[in-house]
């Protein structure tokens, strides 16, 4: 009988998110108590809520019991959300000296320890009424003002830490963090601790990350992990570890661009389960060649991810509709999944979070991001960037997929700089450049790395027409090509005129 309710009471339960239930290995444990702290809007009451509403649907007992907000304040919050707390008692405890009635506040005795020892009293006895398998506890920042010193606050806390785990309760304590060093002290106290954040950029919406600080016998994961609030409750985004999802390797085709010159260039195409950083000035072509392996995905029936942090749906589909490219009808059918991102209000676990869905609920082969130009201004810092790409790119190999980058470089002709090197991270890099010949703008296109095979080291021309892109033959009479200023020494038929080019 003992082993029986030791190995219930090491049972996880599910916090309602089943995200945050990932994080945990399982979610809280049973009938122990657990610590949710962070500054006032972080989403505490948020994710408290939804803890209790998931038990409601498992036909478990909550209770809420609250002395920061009222009951009216909680049910405001649930009706943003769109949900219904009916079921769900909430108990409104307010000490004697917050109910202006005079006839309960003290005036012979000093106060404090009165009323601490009667709010614990009408807690007690609210429980013992209820009897809750699953309670909420708002806020011990209140019981810290009662308490008046930390070894009488220390002692309250033991007190019902002990009394709810007589009765059976899993309990979430709240707390606002008004008093960080008396809250890093609860830390020894409870079994697991989580901590909510926000934070502001320079520009932009606000940030909100969670970290877990314990689990006692939980292997948990560690570190940041993204979270928004919205309607509905939490939204979290685990943070990624690409090792977790490492596959079989298995034969994996080369995947053709259906141009022939630009197939021939890169050794006979692109490789699945291999990324590849398209680089250049602005204007070049990047997001065209990208879209270009798109169409060709679409033709073999794959779906493909475009996500475009630089341009709009709309612009977007105007100019692969001035290249006879049509992307509407694929969009409707749900095999081309075009994503429009605000890089302000994007955080980077969003972004991976967004990838995984479509990759594994949708079946995602081609995912192209265009550009990270835009996208590194949702991250300062560039180290976190690098780490950030480096455990997606993983991710997206080990899964089969085939990732495509564009890089916009500063500059437009002569030498180039890149505000983030992701050259090594890339398995393949593209590199192309602008260049003056015959009294035109012309463009070059080249491979600079190719780790899964064989590539041809010529520099070609293109240029991009109402019939798509055109690669020509290598451009043999130049010297100089990426200079922007090339010495030029063979005939001009060897540029791509009005009727040649290398698209089949």
């Amino acid at each position: 009988m003992q082993n029986s309710i030791a190995r219930q009471k090491s049972t996880a339960i599910p916090t309602g998110i089943a995200e945050l239930d990932v994080i945990l290995d399982g979610g809280y444990a049973s009938y122990r108590t657990h610590l949710i702290e962070g500054q006032p809007g972080t989403g505490k009451t948020t994710l408290a809520l939804q803890f209790l509403l998931h038990g409601r649907a498992q036909g478990e007992r909550g209770l809420y019991i609250t002395l920061s907000e009222t009951k009216d304040e909680l049910e405001q919050v649930s009706e943003t959300h769109g949900w219904d707390l009916s079921g769900i008692p909430i108990f409104e405890l307010i000490p004697a000296e917050l109910s202006l009635d005079p006839n309960q506040q003290q005036s012979v005795m000093y106060s404090s320890d009165l009323e601490l020892g009667e709010t614990t009293r009408m807690a007690f006895d609210e429980v013992q009424r209820i009897a809750p398998t699953r309670v909420v506890f708002d806020s011990l920042s209140e019981i810290r003002l009662l308490a008046q010193n930390p070894l009488r606050y220390r002692r309250q806390v033991i007190a019902l830490k002990h009394f709810f785990a007589q009765r059976g309760c899993t309990v979430l304590f709240l707390d606002d963090l008004t008093e960080e060093t008396d809250s890093l002290n609860l830390h020894s106290l409870v079994h697991g601790v989580v901590r909510l954040e926000h934070y502001a950029l320079q520009y932009g919406a606000e940030r909100r990350r969670l970290r877990v600080f314990k689990m006692r016998g939980r292997n948990f994961r560690g570190g940041f992990h993204d979270f928004i609030i919205r309607k509905g409750g939490i939204a979290l985004f685990p943070r990624l570890v690409a090792a977790e999802h490492a596959e079989t390797e298995a034969a994996r085709e080369p995947i053709l661009s259906g141009i022939r010159a630009l197939d021939q260039l890169l050794g006979g195409g692109l490789d699945r389960g291999t990324s590849t950083l398209l680089m250049g000035p602005s204007g070049s072509g990047k997001s065209s060649i990208a879209m270009q392996f798109v169409m060709a995905a679409l033709k073999r029936e794959e779906r493909a991810l475009f996500i475009t942090f630089d341009e709009t749906k709309a612009i977007l589909t105007k100019r692969c509709a001035g290249m006879s490219w049509s992307i509407e009808e694929p969009i409707r059918a749900g095999k081309l999944i075009l994503e429009q991102v605000d890089p302000a209000e994007l955080s980077p676990g969003e972004l991976t979070g967004m990838v995984r869905q479509r990759v594994e609920s949708d079946g995602v082969r081609v995912v192209v991001l265009d550009s990270l130009s835009g996208y590194q201004n949702a991250i300062p810092a560039e180290q976190f960037m690098l780490l950030l790409m480096h455990e997606m790119l993983t991710y997206l190999n080990h899964r089969g997929v085939l990732t495509i980058l564009t890089l916009a470089q500063h500059g437009l002709v002569g030498p180039m700089q890149s505000s983030v090197d992701l050259t090594y991270l890339s398995d393949t890099v593209l590199l192309l450049r602008f260049f003056e010949a015959t009294g035109k703008i012309r463009r070059a296109i080249s491979v600079m790395k190719k780790r899964t095979g064989r590539h041809e080291d010529e520099i070609r021309e293109y240029r991009f027409g109402s019939n798509g892109i055109e690669v020509g033959p290598p451009l043999a009479e130049f010297h100089g090509v990426l200079s922007g200023v090339p010495n030029y020494t063979g005939p001009q038929q060897s540029l791509l005129g009005a009727d040649n080019g290398g698209r089949v």
